[in-house]
């Protein structure tokens, strides 16, 4: 028996097949859960729609893929389209992923300072409040004992270097989360998200996760970096009846790397140099 047998949910932030989300959406599938999927639209001047192309070649092979939606997450038309075509195919949504986030590359490129009042309004619209869009837009069809799981990053909690815009972006998330538990705890939705350590996705090179995951393998307690599957199986939890007590946390899945406060064994490279 499978940890999300009879489960429907939906899937919202798969861009290729390094996307956390696939990852997630993946080990729901395996554990029995019937998903739908949500992608960015396409340009109309795109014949080939590549955006939808990608992820239909995941979708496509997956059995318990139900549906592939485009979805704009700055447009409400969009966001209640694609939760009314959730309550056609699924009656009520058992799990909800939200795993988007966007900052223009001339703002994140940029030093925090320097920071265009456009790109940080774009930020902050995408990498924030489409989360409360969509848990709006949601609510309804959220079944008792449901569960939401955004995904956010340590650099909302502190100064991360290179991060810049986003970090402001995630701290703004990570308070989001817990207002929006508090708003959706009386209908039983719980509400949560996963702080991963550095993987190598389509955002990820953007906010230059190669140095990170150096500096992650050299400060972790565990002397590594995490997988994509170990953040899988930590939202599948939360997603699933095993965490039916918790909601408005933010769970850590970064080998241990937030708990310290200093280079730890990565001051070992340096003696005697």
């Amino acid at each position: 028996m499978g940890l999300f047998d009879g489960k429907k949910g939906l899937i919202i932030g798969v861009a290729n097949d390094n996307s956390i989300a696939w990852a997630i959406a993946q080990f729901i599938m395996a554990e029995g859960g019937e998903c739908g999927f949500t992608h960015l639209p396409d340009r109309p001047d795109d014949e080939r729609q590549r955006n939808r192309r990608r992820v239909a070649q995941l979708t496509d092979k997956a059995e318990r893929a139900r549906f592939l939606l485009p979805m704009e997450a700055t447009k409400d038309d969009d966001i209640r389209s694609v939760m009314a075509k959730c309550g056609e195919a699924f009656g009520k949504l058992d799990f909800l992923v939200h795993s988007i986030a966007y900052a223009p590359l001339d703002d994140l490129k940029v030093d925090t300072i320097q920071t265009s009042r456009e790109g940080f309004k774009t930020a902050m619209e995408i990498s924030v409040y489409s989360l409360i869009a969509v848990a709006g837009a949601a609510r309804s069809i959220m079944a008792p004992r449901s569960s939401i799981v955004t995904m956010t990053y340590f650099g909302g909690e502190k100064a991360v270097p290179g991060y810049n815009v986003m970090g402001i972006c995630k701290a703004a998330l990570d308070s989001t989360v817990k207002y929006l538990a508090y708003d959706l705890g009386p209908s039983g939705v719980r509400m949560n998200a996963v702080s991963a350590g550095p993987v190598r996705t389509l955002a990820g090179r953007a906010a230059g996760v190669d140095d990170m995951l150096v500096l992650y393998e050299g400060m972790a307690p565990l002397g590594r970096n995490i997988t994509h599957d170990e953040v899988a199986r930590t939202a599948g939890f939360l997603l699933s009846d095993l965490s039916d007590g918790i909601t408005g946390e933010i769970l850590h899945v970064d080998a241990g790397y937030n708990i310290m406060g200093s280079p730890g064994r990565l001051l070992d490279r340096f003696k005697g140099a």
